[in-house]
């Protein structure tokens, strides 16, 4: 195993280290213990992410039965999290205790809401096995779960003891999985850094070959930045709204489909395009700039169809969309490959709009 990349988010008085290398997954129980982790550790995954990974970190976690979630988003929710309270109550753990979540985005926010809840608080630990948990979901301290109504409506802000982030564990998952992760990272190229998002467009083929010598850079860099936007805003109250690009659209589309249809990145991508279109229409960004995220987004391969949902549905479930403040839509928009601005005077004109050219339906 080569030198692991270190980064910290720091929040207040608090540091949450994020280890990147590969192989560390066989090194966990080690890494731990150097890391001050309790002894006491139970692991939360799901039956597809167990049976791929489980022999392997079971050795190197030294034993232990996993408590196991049903696999989907649709089972982001308050069921699953009471599926975890049972086995630790039943176990006694207490405040010294760990949750060790192994998964995606869908584990790691309900494993963490857990521990954010259970006692009014136990360490966590994120081992996020794939791309979009990785550079996105595993970092930053926000977890929750779904409602009916709306995702992530029910959450909290909770900092992991330690992430550990294994592009190894990647080499297993599906390419359309994969591909959802390449969204987020697109996402970091188009907020933060044209370097990121002019190398995805250069790296394509090696990314999907999942080369370390592309891959690894590219989790390392979006990892840098939300690491540096969490440490200056922990809890959205400005900065860290630049993460939330793509997501106003892209979560409507997830709750209007019951979490079935899209993976999170592929709604991401069309949030993404999206807010370009509603960007272009406002004079913010030039239409090359569009054009260029479009392209790359294409490039990266098909995003499931929307020409069957209804504006006013999607329109109704970002009006219940967590990032409404005081009856005002906070929507992040480009202004170039790179930056961004946050605007709250978007009109239901303007939405509907933009979702037509996004071809839904009136």
């Amino acid at each position: 195993m080569s030198n692991p990349t270190h980064i910290d988010v720091t929040t207040g008085n608090r540091t949450s280290p994020i280890v990147i290398g590969e192989g560390l997954s066989d090194e966990l129980g080690p890494l731990l213990d150097r890391h001050g982790v309790g002894a006491r550790r139970f692991i939360v995954s799901n039956p597809v992410v167990w049976r791929l990974h489980g022999e392997r970190l079971r050795v190197a976690l030294g034993g232990g039965d996993p408590i196991l979630l049903p696999d989907g988003e649709r089972f982001k929710n308050l069921q699953s999290v009471s599926k975890i309270y049972e086995p630790l109550i039943r176990a006694n753990a207490d405040r010294g205790s760990t949750i060790i979540a192994v998964g995606g985005g869908v584990v790691g926010d309900t494993a963490g809401f857990a521990a954010a809840t259970f006692l009014r608080g136990v360490a966590v630990v994120h081992v996020p096995t794939t791309l979009l948990a990785q550079v996105d979901s595993s970092i930053g301290g926000k977890v929750g779960v779904n409602h009916a109504l709306g995702k992530n409506l029910i959450g909290a802000f909770h900092q992991p003891a330690l992430v550990v982030i294994d592009p190894a564990l990647l080499k297993t998952l599906p390419r359309r999985e994969f591909r959802s992760g390449l969204y987020e990272v697109v996402k970091y190229g188009v907020i933060s850094s044209r370097e990121l998002f002019d190398r995805l467009n250069a790296d394509t083929k090696a990314l999907f070959a999942k080369d370390g010598r592309a891959l690894v850079p590219a989790i390392v860099e979006s990892c840098r930045i939300k690491a540096d936007v969490v440490s200056k805003d922990e809890r959205e109250s400005g900065l860290r709204r630049i993460l939330n690009y793509g997501h106003t659209v892209g979560h409507a589309l997830e709750a209007v489909t019951n979490y079935r249809r899209f993976r999170h990145g592929e709604a991401i991508a069309l949030g993404m395009l999206a807010a370009a279109d509603l960007a272009v229409a406002r004079g913010a960004l030039a239409e090359r700039e569009r054009q260029a995220l479009a392209q790359l987004i294409a490039k990266l391969g098909p995003l499931p169809s929307v020409a069957d949902l209804s504006i006013p549905e999607i329109l109704e479930a970002m009006r219940r969309d967590k990032k409404v403040v005081n009856g005002r839509l906070h929507f992040v928009i480009a202004i170039e490959i790179g930056a961004t601005m946050t605007v709250d005077d978007v009109t239901e004109d303007e939405l509907r709009a933009v979702l037509v050219r996004l071809g839904l339906k009136g």
